[in-house]
């Protein structure tokens, strides 16, 4: 059984592998000073690097949990959602209110996908 690690530190790793299954860590937008539909489309553009890093990509997400700061921000992060998520593909996916790590951050996910046979 091996399970590979990447962009280990300390505290966590960026993306782990096991049994053909990618977990990802949390991922935030580039830049914490924009509105909800930047954070969003630059939070997912970090996922599709992480999702090819690995040998996955879009179709072969699983799960996702999705982290909002303020439920009142739901539409404008699912107008950049749905333009992402490819039509059939759409995966188990759960949206809370959280605190966020820091205070401008709107929105945070983490992913889980199979990787590309």
């Amino acid at each position: 059984m091996s399970i590979e690690r990447y962009e280990t530190k300390a505290r966590m790793s960026r993306a782990v592998v096991h049994n053909g299954t990618a977990y990802f860590c949390g991922q935030v937008a580039e830049d914490r000073n924009a509105d909800i539909t930047h954070q969003t489309q630059t939070m997912l553009a970090k996922v599709d690097a992480l999702l090819e890093s690995v040998g996955s990509d879009r179709q072969h997400l699983l799960s996702a949990t999705i982290y909002l700061k303020d439920m009142s921000l739901f539409a404008e992060m699912n107008a950049v959602w749905d333009n992402w998520v490819p039509e059939g593909f759409a995966p188990a996916r759960a949206c809370v209110q959280a605190q966020m790590a820091s205070p401008e951050l709107l929105v945070e996910i983490s992913v889980v996908a199979a990787i590309k046979s």
